[in-house]
């Protein structure tokens, strides 16, 4: 899969170091992933959660945070929509949630 819009979460590790590991190992896997359906995601990330719009949430560190992406697997493709604290996922909408 091709990851849209890694240098956002470059960004956000920046600034939360202990982030950095895990979404480095979560980008390693996803580049090496060929997902043909939402199942296939949540087979390799069983505590990924599906949502309607091909948007993924995935637990990152634990559920210490979380990362939206959308999914396009007809195109090999995934675009980050939102990294940020479990808190901060919990007061937006993940359905709607844009990077900013």
């Amino acid at each position: 899969m091709r990851v849209i819009a890694v240098s956002c979460l470059r960004k956000f590790w920046q600034t939360h170091p202990d982030a950095e590991q895990p979404l480095r190992c979560w980008v390693d896997e996803a580049l090496r992933a060929n997902w043909s359906c939402p199942t296939d995601i949540t087979a390799q990330f069983i505590t990924a959660s599906v949502l309607k719009g091909r948007r993924v949430v995935f637990n990152i560190k634990g559920n210490d945070y979380r990362l939206i992406t959308a999914v396009a697997c007809r195109f090999g493709t995934l675009y980050i929509k939102f990294i940020g604290a479990h808190t901060q996922y919990d007061r937006i909408d993940a359905n709607a949630v844009e990077m900013t």
